[in-house]
This record gives C-alpha cells, sequence and structure tokens, in this order.
C-alpha cells in the first residue's frame, strides 16, 4: 500500500484511513459562547482529490444541512480514496437564528474572500477559503431558494468549465443553468484560486422534502464517483443527460393580491403561458400572470400573498422538446432510486 499523510486542519491531525469533526474557532458571542465552523474529514487511506461540501451558507437554507448529513452516513465513504471535507454549517450565526443573514445583516455569499481583519461576515469568509477551498480540488455547495419560494433540483455552473459542467452531467439533477459568479461569492472567490465549485439549488428556505434530499445526496455521491473518490457500488448513474439552460427570468406580479399558481417547478411553458393569476380580496378583479419566453420553471412563489413588482415565477430557457422530457425522467429516476429507510423524511 502506498504511504499517504495525515491530514492536517486547524489544530487537529486525521490519521489515513480515519475520519473525525473539527472545530474551527470563528468568533465568540457577546455573552462568551464560543462559535465554531465544525467540518468533517473523512482522509481515505489511499490517495486521491479533495473535495469539499458545504451547507447552510445562508442559515436558513437548512436542505443542504440534511444533504450532508447523509452523505457522511452513506457507507460509500468506508473505501474513499482521497480526502472529503463536509462542512454542513457554514453559517452557525444565521442557521441558529433561522436567517439568511449573519449578526451585522451580510450576506456571507457576497463577502468572499474575506479578511482576517474584516468584519464578523469577512473573518468567516477568510476562514472557510483558508482552510477549505485553498485545501480542495473542488467543491459542492448546497443551497436552497429564499423563504417563501421553491426551487426545483437544479447546478449552477460557471460558463467556460467544461469538465465542471461534465460533473455536472454526473451530478444528475434535472436542470443545469450555466451562470456568470457574482461578486464577492464564494464561486467567484474559489475559481479565482483555481478550484470549481457546482452550486445545488432545490427546495425552500426553513424546510425539508425529500426530491431535494435525495436529489442531493445522490449528486454529491455520483461525482464522487466520477472523480475516482468512491466505487460505482450502491451509486445509481443517472439515466441521461440533464437539460441545460444558458439564461434565465423571473416572471414578477403584475398587480398586488392574492395569487393563485396554475404551472408548478419542472413544467414546461410557451411564450404567453397562464402562469397564474392575481386577484383582489373581494374577487372583483383579477389580473394573469403570463410567461414573457418559453423555458421550464424552475423556481417559485409560495407566498399567496403578493405586492406589485414581487417575483413569482423563475423560468430557464432551454431546448424544447427533449429537455422536457429529459426533465421529467431524471425527476422520475429520483423517486424511483431507493434510500435507506431511516434516512427519509416521513
Amino acid at each position: 500500500m502506498i504511504d499517504r499523510t495525515a491530514f492536517h486542519i486547524g489544530d487537529a491531525v486525521i490519521a489515513p484511513g480515519t475520519r473525525r469533526t473539527v472545530d474551527l474557532p470563528v468568533s465568540v458571542l457577546s455573552d462568551h459562547t464560543p462559535v465554531s465552523m465544525s467540518v468533517h474529514v473523512v482522509h481515505g487511506r489511499r490517495p486521491g482529490p479533495t473535495l469539499f461540501v458545504s451547507a447552510a451558507i445562508h442559515g436558513d437554507e437548512v436542505i443542504g444541512v440534511e444533504i450532508a448529513r447523509r452523505v457522511l452516513r452513506s457507507p460509500q465513504l468506508d473505501a474513499v480514496r482521497g480526502t472529503l471535507l463536509v462542512v454542513p454549517i457554514v453559517n452557525a450565526f444565521g442557521f441558529l437564528n433561522h436567517s439568511r443573514y449573519l449578526p451585522d445583516r451580510r450576506d456571507l455569499n457576497r463577502c468572499f474572500p474575506g479578511s482576517e481583519r474584516g468584519s464578523l461576515a469577512s473573518r468567516l469568509a477568510h476562514l472557510f477559503m483558508t482552510q477549505i477551498v485553498e485545501r480542495s480540488d473542488f467543491g459542492i455547495d448546497l443551497h436552497s431558494a429564499a423563504i417563501h419560494r421553491t426551487n426545483m433540483p437544479q447546478i449552477r455552473v460557471t460558463p467556460g468549465a467544461e469538465h465542471t459542467l461534465a460533473y455536472a452531467d454526473a451530478f444528475g439533477a434535472p436542470i443545469v443553468i450555466v451562470s456568470k459568479h457574482r461578486a464577492g461569492s464564494l464561486r467567484q472567490a474559489a475559481q479565482a484560486r483555481g478550484v470549481d465549485i457546482l452550486l445545488y439549488e432545490a427546495g425552500e428556505g426553513l424546510r425539508f422534502d425529500e426530491v431535494s434530499a435525495r436529489a442531493g445526496t445522490l449528486g454529491v455521491l455520483r461525482v464522487m464517483n466520477a472523480m475516482g473518490m468512491i466505487p460505482r457500488k450502491g451509486v445509481s448513474l443517472p439515466r441521461e443527460r440533464p437539460a441545460i439552460a444558458s439564461k434565465s427570468s423571473w416572471v414578477r406580479s403584475p398587480v398586488g393580491g392574492l395569487l393563485r399558481v396554475f404551472k408548478g417547478t419542472g413544467e414546461a411553458v410557451a411564450q404567453g403561458d397562464l402562469l397564474g393569476a392575481v386577484s383582489d380580496p373581494f374577487g372583483d378583479t383579477e389580473v394573469g400572470v403570463r410567461s414573457a419566453l418559453a423555458g421550464i420553471v424552475v423556481g417559485r412563489a409560495n407566498l399567496p400573498v403578493v405586492n406589485e413588482g414581487d417575483a413569482l415565477f423563475h423560468i430557464a430557457t432551454t431546448e424544447a422538446g427533449e429537455d422536457a422530457k429529459s426533465i421529467r425522467n431524471l425527476t422520475a429516476q429520483i423517486d424511483a432510486d431507493p434510500m435507506f429507510d431511516e434516512d427519509e423524511i416521513i
């Protein structure tokens, strides 16, 4: 067997063939309670790439925490090559407060790469970059829609990253959206350091749902298999390629009132299709909400009380016909693939 060195992170040393949760100090609260960012390290006996999986950069996006938990319980990790770094909760402040933000109201995903001497958000971003990203070859960042919205399982990738698109195919989410990264985002900062990231979006803030959890867990394991980190056994591969979208846009409410939804996530729509209707509380007026373009509904608002200008339906533009079919087939495969009974959401 090839000799393999231990993995060093923080003050911890993880021997080959072992795993351990390491607490990286972040801050001390005003009542003297310490706050840490916890990372679970699975350091394989055999050499291979280093992959990080992160969740709850936005503290209310809890579905990623459940996906991270399921990945860490997967028996495939017993034979891992390389090193897996899993951070189920990056933003502990927001997670404890059921909030997207940090206590200073900053969005952590607009504060990367951060600074050792900056704001609380900037310091947390710097810690994540130096301790996790810069030690990795690739990353998967798990997200959901904001509160009162829902996303169908989807992957976001940066334009021009061909090997990243190959891993997006391996992940097997129903749709892949090629989108530019935003200034201050983890995806931008990591790519600047040569570490590409798949960004997974699924579900709703502060909520669990089984389809999003299954798709995310299977996707992470599929990427690990594609990277040569875990064996093929027990990891079902996607039966066809996901739909690819090069652009997307939100359809906004034309008036304020009560929204009734006629189209759900995953449905194909044509330009001009009726997506829903907004009525006043008395039933005197009703205004239809129509799609401005053809594509797939990849996200929508869940809250029926809307104001004029609110984002209601997120439409991604794809090739018609076969892409809609592949979305249906991949979604059906997610439902059909077996998972451990004790891991399913009841």
